[in-house]
């Protein structure tokens, strides 16, 4: 029996569906003209990935700051739940976000903040459509390794904020509710629903037969893999018992993504006044349903969906460039179930009130905990060069603010996480001091094969070996 070779690109296929697989073993051939195309075969199955995980309002640095540099360093409070992963993540200290400070431009602290954060660059001043940024880190690694996969990048979102009128002292929405720009005048629109990006994840290009599947599915209660069974069921004959559990799983997990978006629409949310669709660079937008944006009252429900379609994104190689900000800038989400049942930009001011200080802690471990969750489940997948996609990734997690309070952007709260294909070293503590933060973006760019020259206010390289 001859061996079986799939590509890297096989789908399972039906009315309306495209499934991009997870690696399999069948896509590594066995019989390879020696160790040199082996490496090269296991490169292609074993892809890089960079994403930007974003949380707004500063951090109660208190009890996020480890004490001490290097390798020994004991995690705090905050840091705890990531434990399992010390030796896959490192905390960085001391980077700089100049272009959120005022440099002469007045309050507004929240829209630089965001704004600034992935692209180095001072946000215009104005309230208007005449908005002036700078390309992120993120599009620029999608103009350099985008056309490798289905989607160029994907921009996932929780809060789906206005993207015209003032929103900070005189700054336009689309700065404190955007996190990737596509150039310095065309802010990258998030999508905030889940049912959206499960729906262009899935989809097989054809609108038409994408809408009849919507229908069918939504009439008969099907699921989307009701579709594929025929396809599914002719490769498996042909796998070996591993990869048919890897298939098993992959599906399986597919499968609890959609029941769970069907309860939460079984509660829809409205779409807020000004919502717009998400962007159609990869000319695959999908519809608006689930009611878009999240609330206070489903967060909890909202951010774990959300963060399992990351998840899938990566496993499928549907992307390699990911942004996800786990709320915007000046949000008032609460978060009763973590302890914290207060708005959290509000509480941010805390003015050195010991309690206010508690809640912004506890809604800063409460993000850490959901970080820890996907750590968990991208480490738990394995690919053809023995790592997992955590060990194949570079994901940096933080935000645009320091202390919330004072509004600095100095000493930002940073993780860098993941290994890069083996390009970082996890494990430590490391201070930049007074470094921009563009240096740690080119830093993570030239390890994911997306090398540039130059981003914003950068000055050069930093070293993560």
């Amino acid at each position: 029996m001859s061996e079986l070779i799939l590509s890297r690109r096989t789908m399972l296929r039906g009315l309306g569906t495209a499934i991009a697989l997870p690696v399999l073993d069948s896509m590594i051939p066995s019989r390879l003209l020696g160790a040199e195309a082996k490496s090269a075969a296991k490169a292609v199955a074993a892809p890089k990935r960079v994403a930007w995980m974003y949380v707004p309002n500063g951090i109660d640095m208190q009890n996020w700051t480890p004490a001490a540099v290097g390798s020994s360093y004991e995690l705090t409070p905050t840091l705890l739940p990531l434990a399992p992963f010390k030796d896959k993540f490192s905390v960085v200290s001391g980077l700089v976000c100049d272009k959120a400070n005022p440099n002469g431009d007045g309050p507004g602290d929240h829209a630089r903040a965001m704004s600034a954060y992935l692209t180095g660059t001072q946000p215009r001043k104005t309230e208007g459509a005449n908005l002036k940024l700078g390309r992120s880190a993120d599009q620029a690694a999608a103009d350099k390794i985008g056309h490798l996969t289905r989607f160029r990048s994907l921009e996932f979102g929780i809060e789906e904020g206005q993207q015209i009128g003032r929103c900070d002292s005189g700054y336009s929405c689309a700065y404190s509710h955007t996190i990737s720009w596509r150039s310095d005048t065309t802010p990258v629109v998030k999508d905030c629903s889940p049912k959206s990006i499960f729906d262009r994840m899935f989809a097989n290009g054809d609108p038409l037969e994408t809408a009849e599947l919507r229908a069918r599915r939504e009439a008969n209660r099907k699921s989307i893999l009701d579709f594929v069974l025929n396809d599914a069921h002719r490769l498996e004959k042909n796998l070996t018992y591993t990869d048919k559990q890897k298939m098993d799983e992959y599906l399986t997990s597919i499968r609890e993504i959609e029941v769970r978006l069907g309860q939460a629409a079984a509660s829809p949310t409205p779409i807020p006044a000004g919502a717009v669709r998400p962007s159609d660079f990869d000319n695959t937008a999908g519809t608006r349903k689930l009611g878009g944006a999240t609330t206070k009252d489903n967060y909890v429900v909202h951010l774990p969906l959300m963060l399992d379609l990351f998840v899938l994104a990566f496993q499928t190689d549907l992307t390699r460039v990911i942004t996800f900000p786990f709320a915007d800038e000046q949000s008032n989400q609460t978060y009763a179930w973590a302890g914290a049942n207060v708005a959290h930009h509000g509480t941010s001011h805390h003015m050195g009130d010991p309690a206010k200080q508690a809640m912004i802690a506890k809604i800063n471990k409460y993000h850490v905990e959901q970080l820890a969750y996907v750590l968990k489940k991208l480490d738990s997948i394995k690919e053809s060069n023995g790592g997992s996609i955590l060990d194949n990734s570079l994901i940096a997690y933080g935000s645009g603010n320091s202390d919330g309070n004072r509004h600095n952007h100095d000493n930002l709260p940073t993780l860098l996480l993941g290994k890069g294909g083996g390009t970082v070293a996890g494990g430590r503590h490391i201070s930049y001091e007074g470094q921009p933060i563009t240096n740690l973006w080119l830093s993570m760019l030239d390890r994911v094969g997306a090398p540039l020259d130059r981003l914003g206010d950068s000055s050069g390289r930093l070293s993560l070996v």
